[in-house]
């Protein structure tokens, strides 16, 4: 991992424990487990900011106006 940036990230003890036997398991490191997660989390926030520009020209409904059409139609 040329140009890699150190960090210091704390854990629960808990979630350390897992994460280095999970590592030990598939013999991976640990920073290489984070990292693989951080990646995923990212792609799935770029997935959400597609999907929010995708639906960007939507009609907006407020909570109040859908409860209240649920109710007319007899559906609560």
């Amino acid at each position: 991992m040329e140009n890699s940036k150190r960090v210091t990230v704390y854990f629960e003890p808990e979630v350390h424990k897992a994460l280095r036997l999970r590592a030990a398991a598939s013999d991976r490191s640990v920073s290489d487990m984070v990292n693989d997660a951080v990646r995923l989390s990212l792609a799935e926030d770029a997935a959400d900011l597609e999907a929010f520009s995708t639906r960007r020209k939507e009609r907006s409904l407020s909570f109040e106006s859908f409860v209240t059409g649920l109710k007319r139609r007899g559906q609560i």
